[in-house]
């Protein structure tokens, strides 16, 4: 798709537009109920609709496709992030009322961070067109370690602080407490961090790690930079509310790494194979039509699976007189046992 700048400069103001109209509703420090967060939700799923049938009118159907392709996928597996994002909530003892600015600066701050990986990404694809191997390679790994993750039954009960933000910590220093939505605040005459900054830096770095697979994965689906960069930006803004939203519910989606390692190893082969075209062998491609059903309906059949063994493992629960979990608040969510293992 012929992008000229002209529209990436449109679509950039728009989306801070866009972040800046969040941040000012946002604005007043407060809890998030589950109705405000499904809105919210709603309202950016629409704009992505809206944004890809845009690109179906005054683009053409392959750049729709594409987009919506990576849309799903982006936001598929942007929902891995929230199980970190609870445990990094944790960790600082984030307090709920704050919670909501905490996940909107460290998403735009992901944002910018992806922006980044974007760019460099696609200047060493339209020069290496060998790396293509080195995506596939690393998506099919990456599925595999998600299965034997998943086999192991292991939970993430910890979540480590980066270099980043350990070296950020030690040449500012930090607060001892939160002082409302103040980012810093001066302690003896020398200004050091307060808590509610060093949880969204913890937020917006953090992502990196998910951008290692997120990023390969959409190049997977196409190789037009615009449509990369606005598919991560329409799923990463609607993050803030689908942690609202789902967050309490996260744990019922037991067969969530099954599903995103089957497409990521989908996405993996598709590489592969369109690398060896590039390198003149006759192999079948893969259409963005055929991907995209692939990555619906591996989401659907996951979602009811996962429901279905998480509603028998509340059955048998009850059966033993164990009391259910999953239904708890955000921070809730993880039990006081995780909370004093991790905390502050």
């Amino acid at each position: 798709m012929d992008v000229s700048m002209t529209l990436w400069v449109l679509t950039i103001l728009g989306l801070v537009a866009l972040i800046g109209a969040d941040f000012f509703i946002g604005r007043k420090p407060h809890d998030v109920s589950v109705k405000e967060a499904g809105i919210w939700t709603i309202v950016w799923v629409v704009l992505a609709v809206l944004f890809g049938v845009g690109l179906l009118v005054f683009g053409n159907s392959q750049a729709s496709g594409e987009f919506f392709a990576g849309y799903v996928t982006e936001k598929s597996l942007s929902v891995d992030n929230l199980f970190v994002f609870i445990l990094i909530m944790a960790k600082f003892s984030v307090p709920s009322h704050l919670q909501q600015r905490v996940l909107l600066v460290g998403v735009v701050i992901a944002l910018v961070l992806r922006t980044i990986f974007i760019v460099a990404g696609a200047a060493v694809i339209a020069n290496f067109s060998w790396v293509f191997y080195i995506f596939g390679a690393f998506l099919i790994y990456t599925a595999w370690k998600l299965i034997q993750e998943a086999r192991a039954d292991e939970e993430e009960d910890d979540w480590e602080e980066n270099r980043l933000l350990k070296s950020v910590e030690k040449k500012f220093g930090v607060a001892d407490k939160y002082h409302g939505t103040k980012l810093f605040i001066r302690v003896n005459g020398k200004r050091v961090l307060t808590p509610l900054m060093v949880v969204m830096i913890a937020i917006g770095t953090t992502d990196i790690l998910f951008a290692l697979d997120s990023i390969p994965a959409i190049f997977g689906l196409t190789q037009d930079p615009y449509i990369v960069f606005t598919a991560n930006a329409f799923a990463l803004m609607g993050l803030r509310q689908l942690y609202f939203l789902i967050g309490g519910l996260l744990k019922k989606l037991v067969h969530l790494s099954y599903g995103l390692s089957v497409i990521l190893g989908f996405i993996g082969v598709k590489l592969v194979l369109h690398a060896l075209h590039e390198s003149g062998v006759h192999v079948p491609e893969i259409s963005i039509g055929f991907s995209l059903a692939v990555i619906g309906g591996v989401l659907v059949v996951t979602t009811i699976t996962s429901l279905i063994a998480s509603k028998r493992q509340a059955e048998r629960a009850a059966a033993e007189g164990v009391t259910d979990v999953t239904d708890v608040g955000i921070v809730d969510g993880v039990d006081d046992a995780k909370k004093d293992s991790i905390g502050a």
